[in-house]
């Protein structure tokens, strides 16, 4: 009961409800919503979509893919700054849709200056000390933990190191996250076990 012109101003969740009965559209929209998509309409064209919303796009289409198959390596999936724009359920959902990617056995590199998005991270890289000209250097790097250590130590601004040689700066990422960590565990871990 409704043209091709309707449907394409469905927006996703419009469409999941409305093609409810229909599995095959199901697979292909869900993972739309997973990444945060749900009000994007379907006749949307994609040079209209923001950075952000196209990361998510492909994302997306990715999830929509079968599992990864045994002795398949897996990709690597970089992202630059996939929250940009997004509301905080928003940011959930996308954290959702990564943990989905690691546990199929892929690996992410995601930059990103969301402490919610850093602070579900297993591994860090703090680049600084500012940006720009002034930036470019590997303030600190290691688990969430040892980052928020390394800000927590005594000043380092401008010394050079006897151990390594080059100059240390103090991490503005990893003081930011001293008070989360204060607050309690930084998260829960799900680490993908490929076993499983």
């Amino acid at each position: 009961g409704s043209s091709v012109a309707d449907i394409l101003e469905l927006t996703v969740s419009e469409a999941l409800h409305f093609f409810r009965d229909e599995r095959d559209i199901h697979k292909v929209l869900e993972p739309l919503q997973a990444v945060g998509l749900s009000y994007l309409r379907l006749g949307q064209p994609v040079p209209t979509l923001s950075g952000g919303e196209a990361q998510r796009l492909k994302l997306a289409g990715h999830l929509a893919k079968h599992k990864r198959r045994k002795g398949d390596p897996g990709s690597l999936f970089l992202f630059d700054e996939p929250t940009t724009g997004l509301h905080f359920a928003d940011i959930a959902l996308l954290l959702q849709a990564f943990q989905r990617l690691l546990q199929r056995g892929h690996s992410l590199l995601v930059i990103e200056h969301n402490l919610d998005v850093i602070k579900s991270a297993d591994w860090m890289i703090d680049m600084g000390p500012e940006a720009g000209e002034q930036g470019g250097h590997v303030v600190a790097c290691g688990t969430l933990e040892q980052v928020v250590e390394h800000a927590l130590s005594e000043p380092t601004k401008g010394r050079t190191s006897k151990r390594r040689g080059q100059l240390n700066w103090p991490s503005e990422t990893g003081t930011a996250l001293a008070s989360v960590l204060q607050a309690g565990p930084l998260r829960e871990r799900q680490v993908y076990d490929p076993q499983r």
